[in-house]
C-alpha cells in the first residue's frame, strides 16, 4: 500500500469499517455526490502509517486483532482488539510474579487466530530452565485464552496481573496519528468498561479477578499451580452489550467451497488452505441485504468494499463456486448510478493512486467494466440462469455507460478532463464488449453486434497506436494522452493485455494484441528488468521511475502476477508462466502463505527473502484469491455450464509436477481434476452429465 496523501485517505462506506483505501478523492455515491467524506486531517501533508509488516493480523471481519511478537498489546501503532474499525482495547500486559514473562515464540496458528509462547524462571537458584510457560492465544473476534503450565517440581502459588486501557479510538484516526489518550476505566461486573461519546467497551474475565482497579486499570488474579498443572484466564472483548462476532465464512454458511490441493510440491496444499482462510476472513455481509456476502479489500488499512478489488478477487475465485460473485454482483448493482446523463450505468469507485508517471485512476470505471466480464463467467461455472437473469439489468446499464463513454472515438478515456487513454483501460474495455456482447445474446437481447464491431474496431486501431517500436521488438505504451503523445514506460498493467476473458466452448476472447506482439509482450513481461525471481514488478527495473518500494513503480503486485502466469500459460508461452509462478509461489513460502498485496520488487538471490513493504495489505483479497488462480490455472479448466462441457488445457510442462485440486465447483456440482507430471489433465469428479470439451 502507497502512503497516500491526508487528502487520499477515506472512510470505506457502506461497511461500518473505517479504514483507508489507496484512494485520491472519495469514492462517489448516488447522484454524484461523494458517498463519504474524507477522514479529517490535523494537517496538510504525508501520513505516515505506521508499519504493518512485522505485525501478526488476526481477522475475521468486522473483528481484528492487531499483535507485535512479543505478544502484549502495549498500545503503540496499531495494536488492538478492533470492531467495525474502532479499538475496543489497546493496552493488555500480563505480568506474573511482577514480572513480564520472556517472549520466545510467536505464530499465526489460523486466519483468526495467533499464539503467543512466553516463559518464566521463578528458581531461586537462578537455573536456566524455566519453570513456567505462558500461552496466549488471541482470537480476531475478541476472545483471548492465556494459560499458564507448570514445569516446576513444587507448587506455585503466583500473582498474576493484567494492565488494560483503550482509547476507543476509529483505525483512520490511528494510522493519522490522532489517536488520542486512554479513557478513564470504571469497574463492570467481572471486568472493565471504557466509554466516550461514541462507543464503549467492556472487557470480561473468566474466571473472574480477585481484585479490580479502576484507576489503572488493573484485573488481579492469584493463581495455584500444582507441579505439572494448568490453569487459564479467558478474556472477551467488545462494545457493550455486544455478543461476540458472528463471522460470516462459519462452515455451511462460507460462499467458498473447502478446496483442497496435493501433489509433488508441498507448498501447493499450504498455499490453497491458507488462500481460502484468508478469503474467509475478510468476507463482509451488505447490510442492505445480509445474505449477500463480498470480500473487503484487505487488513489492516482497507477492511471494506472496494469495488473492482471485490469483483476481481469474486472473478479468481469462481473455481471455489458462483456464490460469492454473486453476492458481489448484487451488493454493487444496488450502488449503480441511475437515471440519465452520461454517468447513468456507472458504478462509483475511488480515484486510485497510479504512480508519478500518471495521474490517478478511476476504479468506477474498472468496476463498471468489470461487472459484465464476471457475470458472462460466473454463468459460464454455474451461476443460475434465474440469478444472471436478475442481475443482467445491470450488466446492460454497464455496457450502455461504455457506448456512451466511447461516444464515436475509439478509445475509452479517463472520465476527467483531459485524462489519458490507459492501456490496461483499453484491455477491460475490450474484453467487456466481447463478454457482455456473448452475455446479450445468449439471452436474446439487442446491442451484442454493435459491441464487437466497436471492439474490433478497438483492436485495429489499438495494434498501430499503442504499440511502440523499438531496437528490442517493441512494447505496449503504458497510456496515450489526448495529443497523441505515447507514455512509454512498461510495467505490469500490460497483463491486463493476456486477461481476454472466457467466451463459451471453452475459447478465450481475443485480445488486443496480434501474434507478433503478444509474443513480445510475453518475451517482455518473462525478462529480467520485470521479472524479480519473487514475481512481477510493477514497473521494469530498466525505468527511469523505478522503486523497489513504489506501489506502482516498481513493487510485485500478487494479483497482477497471478494474471501474468494464468495470460501467458493459456497463450501457450509457458517458460515465461513458470517462472513467474514459481517465483510467486517462493514469495508464498516466505511469507507463510499469506500472501501480501505486494512487496518489495527487489531482485532474487540466492538465500535470500523478498522484502516486505511496511504498509502492504497482509491479508488481501487479490492475492489471496490469486492463490486460487494461480493453482486452478496450472489445470485450464474452461467451464461453459450452460453447454453442460468443460475444457481443460492444462500447462504442458507441469511447472510443480502432479498438481490435484478436489472440491471445486463447475456448473453446481464438486468438480476434482488432476495433472500429472507430463502434463496430462484427468477429470476424477464432475456434475452429472457435464461432458469433457475438445
Amino acid at each position: 500500500m502507497p502512503l497516500p496523501t491526508q487528502s487520499s485517505m477515506t472512510p470505506v462506506p457502506n461497511s461500518g469499517f473505517s479504514a483507508f483505501r489507496r484512494s485520491a478523492q472519495p469514492s462517489i455515491g448516488r447522484g454524484g455526490a461523494p458517498a463519504s467524506q474524507p477522514a479529517p486531517t490535523a494537517q496538510r501533508g504525508p501520513a505516515h502509517l505506521p508499519p504493518a509488516h512485522t505485525a501478526l493480523i488476526c481477522v475475521a471481519l468486522p473483528g481484528l486483532a492487531i499483535s507485535t511478537k512479543e505478544g502484549q498489546l502495549t498500545g503503540h501503532g496499531l495494536e488492538g482488539f478492533y470492531r467495525s474499525g474502532r479499538r475496543m482495547l489497546s493496552r493488555c500486559r500480563l505480568r506474573v510474579a511482577g514480572r513480564e514473562p520472556l517472549a520466545v515464540q510467536a505464530r499465526m496458528i489460523a486466519a483468526d487466530q495467533a499464539r503467543f509462547v512466553a516463559t518464566l524462571s521463578l528458581s531461586a537458584d537462578g537455573g536456566p530452565d524455566p519453570d513456567v510457560m505462558v500461552e496466549r492465544t488471541r482470537y480476531a473476534d475478541g476472545t483471548e485464552r492465556i494459560t499458564l503450565r507448570s514445569a516446576a517440581h513444587r507448587p506455585l502459588r503466583l500473582p498474576v496481573e493484567l494492565a488494560l486501557g483503550t482509547d476507543l479510538a476509529e483505525l483512520g484516526a490511528i494510522a493519522a496519528g490522532r489517536a488520542g489518550p486512554d479513557l478513564p476505566a470504571s469497574v463492570h461486573d467481572s471486568g472493565m468498561r471504557w466509554s466516550c461519546a461514541t462507543g464503549h467497551s467492556v472487557v470480561t474475565a473468566d474466571p473472574p479477578p480477585m481484585d479490580a482497579l479502576a484507576s489503572a486499570g488493573l484485573l488481579r488474579w492469584e493463581i495455584e499451580l500444582p507441579p505439572g498443572g494448568t490453569r487459564s484466564v479467558e478474556l472477551r472483548v467488545g462494545p457493550a452489550g455486544a455478543g461476540p462476532i458472528r463471522a460470516v465464512a462459519r462452515g455451511a454458511l462460507s460462499p467458498l467451497a473447502p478446496a483442497r490441493a496435493v501433489g509433488d510440491d508441498p507448498r501447493v496444499p499450504a498455499l490453497l488452505r491458507t488462500s481460502i482462510e484468508d478469503l474467509e476472513a475478510l468476507l463482509l455481509r451488505d447490510p442492505v441485504q445480509p445474505t449477500d456476502t463480498h470480500l473487503a479489500a484487505g487488513a489492516p488499512w482497507r477492511c471494506g468494499m472496494a469495488p473492482a478489488e471485490s469483483l476481481a478477487a469474486a472473478r479468481m475465485t469462481l473455481p471455489l463456486g458462483t456464490r460469492l460473485a454473486a453476492g458481489t454482483l448484487r451488493t454493487l448493482a444496488r450502488t449503480q448510478l441511475v437515471g440519465a446523463g452520461p454517468r447513468s450505468g456507472l458504478i462509483p469507485g475511488p480515484r486510485r493512486q497510479a504512480g508519478a508517471l500518471l495521474p490517478p485512476s478511476c476504479t468506477g470505471q474498472e468496476a463498471t467494466l468489470l461487472f459484465p466480464v464476471v457475470l458472462a463467467e460466473a454463468r459460464r461455472w454455474g451461476l443460475s440462469e434465474p440469478e444472471t437473469e436478475e442481475l443482467l439489468p445491470t450488466a446492460e446499464r454497464c455496457l450502455h455507460w461504455l457506448r456512451t463513454a466511447l461516444g464515436d472515438g475509439t478509445y475509452l478515456a479517463d472520465p476527467h478532463p483531459g485524462g489519458p487513454w490507459r492501456c490496461e483501460t483499453q484491455a477491460h474495455a475490450h474484453r467487456a464488449a466481447l463478454l457482455g456482447a456473448d452475455l446479450l445474446d445468449a439471452y436474446g437481447r439487442g446491442g451484442g453486434a454493435e459491441l464487437r464491431q466497436r471492439a474490433g474496431k478497438m483492436r485495429t486501431a489499438f495494434q498501430e497506436d499503442f504499440w511502440i517500436e523499438d531496437r528490442g521488438g517493441g512494447r505496449p505504451a503504458a497510456a496515450r494522452l489526448p495529443g497523441g503523445r505515447l507514455v512509454p514506460h512498461f510495467g505490469a498493467g500490460s497483463v491486463h493485455l493476456l486477461d481476454t476473458g472466457l467466451l463459451g466452448a471453452g475459447t478465450p476472447a481475443s485480445g488486443l494484441l496480434d501474434k507478433v506482439q503478444t509474443e513480445q509482450l510475453a518475451r517482455l513481461l518473462g525478462g529480467p528488468a520485470m521479472d524479480s525471481g519473487w514475481g512481477l514488478r510493477s514497473l521494469g527495473a530498466k525505468e527511469a521511475a523505478y522503486n523497489p518500494f513504489g506501489h506502482r513503480s516498481g513493487a510485485v503486485r500478487v494479483h497482477e502476477t497471478a494474471l501474468a502466469v494464468a495470460g501467458l500459460a493459456a497463450a501457450g508461452y509457458e517458460k515465461e508462466a513458470g517462472s513467474l509462478l514459481r517465483g510467486l509461489l517462493a514469495a508464498a513460502e516466505a511469507f507463510g502463505h499469506r500472501l501480501p498485496d505486494m512487496y518489495a520488487g527487489e531482485q532474487r538471490a540466492e538465500g535470500g527473502a523478498p522484502v516486505p513493504h511496511p504498509t502492504a495489505c497482509r491479508p488481501s483479497a487479490t492475492s489471496a484469491a490469486a492463490g486460487v488462480l494461480l493453482l486452478t490455472s496450472l489445470a485450464g479448466i474452461r467451464p461453459d455450464a450452460p453447454a453442460r462441457t468443460v475444457t481443460l488445457r492444462p500447462v504442458r510442462g507441469a511447472p510443480l509436477g502432479e498438481i490435484g485440486l478436489t472440491g471445486l465447483r463447475v456448473a453446481g456440482a464438486a468438480f476434482s481434476v488432476r495433472v500429472s507430471r507430463l502434463g496430462l489433465a484427468m477429470v476424477e469428479e464432475a456434475a452429472e452429465g457435464l461432458q469433457l470439451g475438445a
